[in-house]
């Protein structure tokens, strides 16, 4: 190990202890969120993106990797359990729960960014630009562990990328605000939790696909089919509904639907 690797790891390992060790008492047990959801990996084709062009692999949970054209990776919520299975170069997380913040991330990861300021000053404040990728963040409120609002303890992360806009919902605990809707901007693709009870309401986050209008909706964070399906008969009449055999989809802003679409990648 090279001296410039072993002052790497102690300083990550210093930033761990001061701030990302504190959301342990935010923590609710979920189900399925279990050691063994590190085994659950799924494969990647490595097809060649063309310019402006971004492919989204749904990992699990409420883990995607976001890959470029440029070959700029990111995962959202990075956690301990479910990880793509590349290293990528930024990743977002959240401390809702364990499952959507890593203890120890990847050392290689280039920008670490948490949803919420570890010192407990206020919220965080991320505006990063890699390559042709730029992620910034808008603060949302959580529910604490005794069920009080912990204020500005979550994010949701914003990918721009060419001329597409990716907003990943994070642990989405209420409606969004005005505030919210003009922080996010003009959001092209959203990445949402539907399980209705760890997070917002079902009827709650149409509300919130209502307001955002991206013209494509990705659900994530539903532990299992029958949830998905409740939310998918509640939306029905709302948009349509594709289903994709693998778990990435690539979509640039020239190939987005005409029309609003939620499209299922397969996972949980």
């Amino acid at each position: 190990m090279t001296v410039a690797t072993m002052l790497a790891r102690f300083a990550l390992t210093a930033i761990l202890a001061t701030g990302l060790a504190a959301p342990a008492l935010a923590q609710a047990n979920e189900p399925g969120c279990r050691p063994e959801m590190a085994s659950y990996r799924l494969p990647i084709q490595r097809v060649n993106l063309a310019r402006d062009e971004v492919r989204l692999t749904f990992i699990g949970h409420a883990t995607f990797l976001i890959e470029t054209a440029g070959g700029v990776k990111a995962a959202t919520d990075y956690n301990d359990y479910v990880r793509p299975p590349v290293t990528p170069d930024i990743a977002t997380m959240n401390k809702a729960h364990s499952t959507h913040y890593s203890r120890a991330p990847d050392p290689a990861i280039k920008q670490v960014l948490p949803g919420w300021d570890p010192s407990g000053k206020g919220a965080a404040h991320h505006d990063v630009t890699l390559g042709d990728m730029r992620v910034r963040n808008v603060p949302t409120n959580i529910r604490s562990y005794g069920g009080d609002t912990d204020y500005d303890g979550n994010s949701m992360f914003v990918f721009e990328i060419g001329e597409l806009c990716i907003a990943h919902l994070g642990h989405l605990h209420h409606p969004l605000e005005p505030g919210h809707l003009r922080a996010l901007g003009r959001v092209d693709i959203v990445l949402f939790p539907v399980d209705g009870s760890y997070t917002l309401d079902q009827e709650g986050m149409l509300e919130v696909l209502k307001a955002v209008q991206a013209r494509v909706m990705i659900p994530m964070h539903f532990f299992g089919g029958g949830t998905l399906n409740r939310f998918l008969s509640r939306s029905q009449d709302l948009w349509p509904v594709e289903r994709r055999e693998r778990p990435e989809v690539v979509l640039s802003k020239a190939t987005l639907p005409a029309k609003p679409t939620i499209i299922v990648l397969p996972g949980h």
